[in-house]
């Protein structure tokens, strides 16, 4: 950083200019509508704004869709080093979230993206606009609710600190530094969850001729399946209210106090978890208590091979029952067979998905260390005041 701080000291003696981005904007433009079944396999390059919520990062340099241009009346295009904000969402506190592309393809932006066209570094916008600065004015004025909109007017009157080219580039060395380590984490903890995955797969995939296991439905195997009841929470309850995939709030009163598997009832249906210790359960989950003579690990890992996802059903909210769940077959091998296979999905569980230790852990630690960095490196006094201070 002592690079950086002669760079500001040299190029920005008296500060930074902060300008609009409807200063900084060579062209600012919506995108145009691409509908679900305008997609194709081959085609042109696009975006829809979905996309920039779920599949791309700070930047992109391809595209995940294609559609064929015979079925756009009024296309927008978009090239290398703009800026896409997607102007709907779910979330005020994620609305105009933004993507730099720093591909060379002619691509097609969709409806709800607004196009930042400019003469700076792409990534370095893209990196101060994910700032805490910068959410909190994208944010500003919005309403809760289940669809949250932004605008072109809205974009174009964020502010944002705009250094000469050559901090902004040294800026960008950065910060990537520490995005493509964490890059590198995360492909390979995707590597350790296929190879979780695999073993799963070949250690729960039984023969139907093996002698030694049984069929059972996992109704034969539990005590009971039911649902939780509780639909009270307090803030200040001693003991946790499980939900559809997590501790959801807490209690004052405990109602189970043994292990057993939870399973999304409604929601992220068929979420399978295990609660444990002192505790209670919503009715959005169903509770499997196991029968103590079959390893009750066990049984949590064949369910989340199942992929019980495909169980739901009905119209608005699907979910899926206690009913359907007790008539599942399920393969049980001898005690001694059931704890091999929890031994050796357990390690690899641990290291894939434990959010306190291995890879998962370094992740986070890494993402924090990058958020500290960036909301630091991207803080400038303003031009016009005093620089003491200026890094």
């Amino acid at each position: 950083m002592s690079r950086l701080r002669e760079m500001i000291k040299e190029l920005c003696p008296d500060g930074v200019e902060y300008k609009k981005l409807g200063e900084i904007a060579t062209n600012v433009f919506r995108g145009a509508g691409i509908k679900r079944d305008e997609l194709t396999a081959m085609g042109i390059p696009c975006v829809r704004y979905g996309e920039i919520y779920t599949t791309y990062g700070i930047w992109f340099d391809s595209c995940v869709s294609h559609t064929d241009e015979t079925f756009l009346t009024n296309p927008k295009y978009f090239g290398h080093g703009d800026i896409l904000f997607a102007i709907t969402g779910e979330s005020v506190e994620e609305i105009a979230k933004s993507t730099a592309y720093i591909g060379h393809d002619k691509c097609v932006a969709g409806g709800d993206i607004v196009v930042l066209q400019h003469e700076q570094n792409p990534k370095y916008l893209s990196y101060v606009l994910s700032t805490d600065m910068a959410q909190r004015q994208k944010s500003k004025g919005r309403v809760k609710s289940k669809v949250v909109h932004s605008s072109v007017p809205a974009i174009k009157e964020i502010v944002i600190p705009v250094p000469p080219l050559p901090i902004q580039n040294e800026i960008v060395k950065m910060l990537d530094n520490f995005t493509e380590l964490t890059a590198e984490l995360t492909a390979e903890l995707t590597l350790r969850k296929k190879q979780y995955s695999f073993y799963r797969d070949s250690l729960l995939n039984f023969s139907r001729d093996d002698a030694e296991v049984e069929w059972k439905t996992l109704g034969e195997t539990t005590k009971s399946i039911s649902s939780g009841k509780n639909k009270i929470r307090v803030v200040d309850g001693e003991y946790p209210v499980y939900g559809s995939t997590g501790i959801i709030g807490y209690c004052t009163n405990f109602v189970y106090e043994h292990a057993q598997i939870l399973v999304a009832r409604v929601g992220s249906v068929g979420y399978v978890q295990i609660a444990d210790g002192r505790y209670d359960v919503s009715d959005n989950t169903l509770i499997v208590d196991v029968l103590s003579t079959i390893n009750m690990k066990y049984i949590f890992y064949y369910l989340g091979y199942m992929n019980l996802s495909r169980l739901a059903h009905g119209a608005g909210q699907p979910l899926i029952t206690a009913g359907q769940l007790k008539k599942l077959i399920i393969p049980i091998p001898p005690l001694e067979t059931q704890a091999k296979i929890v031994s050796i999905l357990d390690r690899f569980d641990e290291l894939c998905h434990d959010l306190t230790q291995g890879l998962p852990a370094e992740i986070a630690a890494r993402k924090k260390q990058y958020e500290y960095y960036r909301e630091k490196l991207l803080t400038f006094p303003r031009k016009g005041t005093s620089a003491r201070g200026a890094r």
